[in-house]
């Protein structure tokens, strides 16, 4: 069942439909119904990573070390894979690299770069979440059939597709 934190009653939509004609009900009432969810997986997940001494973006940099098995991968790759600035990886790497679940070495071609790898404590770590989280994840998503999750998938994907219309800021 979707939270109703931030969800308007219907009254309330239909309220502003009526003052703002180009106000798409079912546009609306998804929308809604999506960030709030959004929302509340979110939360949930930001408790488990705090649980393990992380946070959602340090499990991502771990976990992305973690697939590339050894390899490393330069701070502007995390930031590239993960759509965030390299400032921001930076300081996750800082977190991290202070727990010793990374460390950070010179690149070994170009030594402007440095090449950032995981650490036995890291890979450790990794290896003892990973179990409960991919059980946790099969349990959020649990209600739905595999026919669902997929058109669930697909329905994403196509919402995806849409997000110029935020990001378009020229005038109509």
């Amino acid at each position: 069942m979707v939270s109703s934190r931030t969800l308007p009653d219907a009254q309330a939509i239909q309220r502003m439909a009526d003052r703002y004609p180009e106000l798409d009900i079912p546009s609306v009432q998804a929308c809604l119904a999506f960030l709030d969810t959004t929302t509340v997986v979110y939360e949930a997940l930001e408790a488990y990573f705090t649980r393990h001494g992380l946070s959602m973006g340090k499990f991502t940099l771990l976990m992305q070390l973690f697939q590339a098995d050894g390899q490393g991968m330069t701070p502007s790759e995390f930031a590239e894979r993960v759509g965030v600035t390299r400032a921001t990886i930076t300081s996750l790497l800082d977190g991290l690299e202070r727990d010793t679940l990374v460390t950070r070495q010179p690149h070994p071609v170009d030594r402007r770069m440095l090449q950032v790898y995981l650490t036995e404590k890291g890979r450790s770590l990794i290896a003892d979440i990973l179990p409960d989280h991919f059980c946790r994840t099969t349990g959020l998503m649990g209600h739905l059939s595999d026919r669902e999750k997929k058109t669930l998938i697909k329905l994403l994907g196509k919402l995806q597709s849409g997000i110029s219309a935020l990001e378009d800021f020229s005038d109509p």
